[in-house]
């Protein structure tokens, strides 16, 4: 998964992130704003769990999300 293209279509991927880690806020998520990094450490202080583990669920999701990922219009 590309983060750039996630960061330029953000309000696209915000369901889907939603969706997998609920307690997310729409705050938490407009701060994340598409960015990597951010997330992890959402996910890490909302979970209470490890920074490798916070990695781990990321990269669980990309692997999941890469079908679902916005289509190029071209």
């Amino acid at each position: 998964m590309n983060w750039d293209i996630v960061e330029g279509n953000w309000k696209q991927f915000k369901g889907e992130v939603k969706a997998q880690w609920g307690k997310l806020t729409d705050d938490h998520l407009d701060v994340i704003a598409g960015k990597r990094d951010s997330l992890a450490g959402q996910i890490q202080e909302s979970y209470g769990i490890t920074k490798d583990q916070a990695e781990e669920e990321i990269k669980r999701f990309e692997a999941l999300s890469k079908k679902a990922s916005p289509k190029d219009p071209s």
